[in-house]
């Protein structure tokens, strides 16, 4: 391996400047280090015209030297882009802004790095040019393949990624083979199926990373397999035909001491995504959800009832509402209830939604991909006619390069309807919500319809909530459930969704308890900062978001009990505040006690095995 000269070579650090400018030679190894200079990403072309790269915390290595490129489709038209290549210029660039989100884990985001782009040719004959462009983030590194416009490649064929990840001996990987898969800790080798990303990494010198990837719009999906033992590599579900130019998604590696310096950190996805391109935004209103069960007129007036004493802005109508959802035949564009959901039939919609638009809520239909695909471009206008807010797609393809395209231009046309957006089952983000923030929430989890053990619900934070938002569809008194009634109310807290859904399987009725859930009826889904306070993936977690001057504390336990002390350090010095808290009695039951703390304060959790706590913290004025 040629590491960086350093004498021979330091010459290109002084060219980091506001302006790109444009170094002429033509060096075997290049470098860019992150604003705060812990992380490095280094770029070398090694025998046989290799591009090969490596990135460094502190010196410390966190992945270590590994192969790029691209290979063809084997039917194609165009040679590859895995060897035989020469660096022919570099330009080098650097950001250092913020910018506001439409809605959050945080108000403001930063968006600093400096930036490395190396213009790529072969050796042999004019073929085109292929760019590698690197970011490096305090956060962590990104990097991405870029055609920029020529006439070498007005046809690309892309068959095969050739970009590896090779990490150092004794690192360990949180795996699932799908996004609505459990999670288990593996040694990177002998994987007989693809890793979903992110793909989560606890490395031997202590510090974790996680595989990640931004702004896959254009492009299938990737797995990450097992090259060689201790080596992954990407996988595409499907070949690629495309014109240049063409920028390929980001592949990011995020770096922390600790596990929750990722999930802090997971915003350096959306920085990797173009600014929103909906101007007036005011019609986006993330807030709570919950699902209308009955398919019926009364069920529904009574859900939107309680809707306004819980203060949830959302009432859903799921599957059946307009027939059989896996029959090609089903008409979205019609009432009619499915007779296995409700043999009577007796929904009126349109007086639904007016009932329920008179009362301050709005309504969320769900719609099969069956319909979708046949009706899109009729329903989305329609169903703005009708007074509905948003739309809930069902079951839509994933993986391919086409279905990719198609469903990130579904919730474009949605926008243009002003219709808010949540993607279920296994489609999981890489920040579109920047670009189209009336994508609220998707699913892409192993959540509670599956329930899940307390133990899978500690690892979610520092793995799929890693990408961006998830519909985790909580439930409260369901008997299925395999954690507390305090442990679902700190999952709200825990797991980030602009859309939140709660009560999932339940009617009204089935909370006649009011002060049980009380914790959940001023509960925030968007927040203005977020701290993860303590936590290792499998064990427990705590996490801190506030919204305004009030901060929300969640925390939950696997299948172990626990006792701890959580550390208040993230409240205001010198401020005193009442903390109300929300945990599980031992009888099946939720207490509330409160008591006054301020930062210099540790407070005490006791959590039954599968438990949790949930706090919210108001200054005393």
């Amino acid at each position: 391996m040629t590491y960086l000269k350093h004498n021979a070579r330091r010459f290109f650090l002084f060219f980091i400047l506001f302006n790109t400018r444009l170094i002429a030679q033509t060096p075997d190894s290049l470098e860019v280090r992150s604003p705060n200079g812990r992380l490095r990403f280094a770029f070398s072309i090694q025998a046989e015209g290799v591009p090969t790269y490596e990135i460094q915390d502190q010196n410390r290595p966190i992945i270590l030297p590994s192969p790029l490129g691209l290979s063809s489709n084997p039917n194609g038209r165009n040679t590859s882009w895995d060897r035989n290549l020469r660096v022919v210029s570099v330009t080098r660039n650097r950001r250092d802004t913020t910018w506001k989100p439409v809605w959050g884990e945080r108000s403001v985001i930063p968006d600093r790095f400096n930036e490395l782009v190396i213009n790529l040719q072969h050796t042999s004959g004019n073929r085109g040019a292929l760019q590698v462009i690197a970011r490096a983030y305090d956060e962590g590194i990104a990097f991405r393949y870029s055609f920029p416009e020529n006439m070498r490649t007005q046809i690309l064929d892309i068959g095969q990624e050739q970009t590896h990840f090779s990490l150092p001996v004794g690192t360990k990987a949180y795996f699932t083979s799908h996004a609505q898969g459990s999670y288990e800790e593996r040694n990177p080798e002998n994987w007989t199926q693809g890793a979903e990303l992110p793909v989560t990494l606890k490395l031997p010198n202590g510090s974790w990373a996680s595989i990640a990837q931004a702004e896959q719009t254009n492009y299938p999906r990737i797995r990450l397999h097992t090259a060689s033992p201790g080596q992954l590599v990407s996988r595409l579900f499907g070949d690629v035909t495309e014109t240049s130019p063409y920028a390929l998604p980001w592949r990011v590696v995020l770096v922390g001491d600790r596990p929750g310096d990722l999930m802090e950190r997971n915003y350096l996805i959306q920085n990797l995504n173009p600014p929103t391109e909906i101007k007036d935004v005011s019609w986006i209103q993330p807030g709570k959800v919950m699902r209308e069960v009955t398919l019926s007129t009364s069920g529904a007036k009574e859900l939107v009832d309680f809707a306004v004493e819980q203060n949830i802005d959302y009432i859903h109508f799921d599957a059946g509402w307009y027939g059989h959802e896996y029959e090609v035949g089903s008409d979205a564009t019609t009432v009619t209830v499915d007779p296995r959901r409700n043999p009577k039939g007796d929904l009126d919609l349109p007086e639904v939604i007016r009932y329920a638009r008179s009362k301050g809520k709005k309504v969320i239909l769900y719609v099969n991909h069956r319909a979708l695909e046949r009706q899109l471009d009729t329903l989305f206008p329609l169903f703005k006619s009708w007074g509905v807010s948003g739309v809930k797609f069902g079951f839509v393809h994933t993986g391919s390069h086409r279905w990719t395209v198609w469903v990130h231009e579904a919730v474009r046309k949605a926008a243009q309807h002003q219709l808010v957006v949540d993607i279920h089952d296994e489609y999981s983000p890489t920040g579109f919500s920047r670009t189209f923030p009336n994508l609220l929430t998707q699913e892409g989890i192993r959540g509670n319809e599956e329930f899940p053990s307390a133990t899978h619900n500690t690892v979610l934070p520092f793995t799929r909530f890693i990408a961006g938002a998830a519909d985790y569809t909580f439930c409260f008194n369901e008997p299925r459930l395999k954690n507390t009634k305090g442990h679902q109310l700190a999952l709200t807290v825990i797991y980030f969704s602009p859309l939140q859904y709660l009560y999932w399987y339940g009617k009204p009725e089935h909370y006649p308890d009011r002060e049980e859930i009380s914790f959940w009826k001023n509960l925030p889904t968007v927040w203005d900062d977020t701290k993860v306070v303590e936590g290792t993936p499998g064990q427990w977690v705590s996490v801190a978001r506030r919204k305004g001057k009030d901060w929300y504390l969640g925390t939950i336990t696997n299948t172990e009990a626990r006792k701890a002390s959580v550390p208040l350090t993230f409240l205001e010095p010198g401020k005193t505040y009442t903390a109300e808290c929300h945990e599980d009695d031992g009888t099946g039951k939720v207490r509330k006690t409160v008591r006054k703390v301020t930062a210099k304060d540790q407070l005490p959790v006791t959590l039954l095995a599968s438990g949790g706590q949930a706090v919210v913290l108001k200054p005393v004025k």
